[in-house]
């Protein structure tokens, strides 16, 4: 969770500097990651110490929220997205950006393996689906890579709009799977 507050911080401060929606969108779903972090952090803290049906009746609550907020970030990144591209906005090279896709690219798969693991475990469907969500990071990441490297080293502005496009689309798969999984459990 920790990693996931920096990284957010980080890259959203990178992407208002340089005007890129594509580093801004990352974050923002880096803040997402972290919400669904707390809740894991919490279902498991409180473990035994409320009722099964109360439990369970909280914890769908928060992954509708989840879920609600992808979509919403969707949205915001695809409308930012498109204008930049109909403007013809391009945004300044990051090479911040390139090192924070670079970090995410390291650590993600292994927070990714050890969260699956441990969900498969414990059989818990709610730590299965929050690392899912850490797999879909690691995507992110790389088309982050690829579009902030485009632009830094082609001068292809337009990349990040584009990669933008393609962290809006992860996002509303994200909230696609997680709402239905999660309306589709009830």
């Amino acid at each position: 969770m920790l990693y996931n507050i920096g990284e957010g911080t980080v890259s959203i401060l990178a992407g208002a500097s340089a005007g890129s929606i594509a580093l801004v969108g990352f974050g923002l779903d880096s803040f997402v990651e972290s919400l669904s972090g707390a809740v894991m952090i919490w279902r498991f803290s409180r473990r035994g110490a409320v009722a099964e049906v109360e439990e369970r009746r909280i914890e769908k609550k928060a992954t509708r929220l989840v879920g609600y907020s992808f979509l919403a970030l969707a949205a915001y990144v695809s409308y930012q997205s498109a204008k930049k591209l109909y403007f013809r906005e391009t945004p300044a090279p990051s090479i911040l950006g390139i090192g924070i896709a670079l970090v995410s690219l390291t650590v993600m798969p292994v927070l990714f393996l050890l969260k699956y693991r441990t969900g498969q475990a414990l059989k818990s469907r709610s730590l299965v689906l929050d690392a899912k969500e850490t797999l879909a990071c690691v995507f992110l990441s790389a088309a982050l890579r690829v579009g902030l490297s485009a632009n830094y080293l082609l001068c292809f502005g337009g990349a990040d709009s584009l990669v933008g496009l393609v962290v809006a689309g992860f996002l509303a798969r994200e909230s696609y799977a997680t709402l239905k999984e999660e309306l589709g459990a009830s």
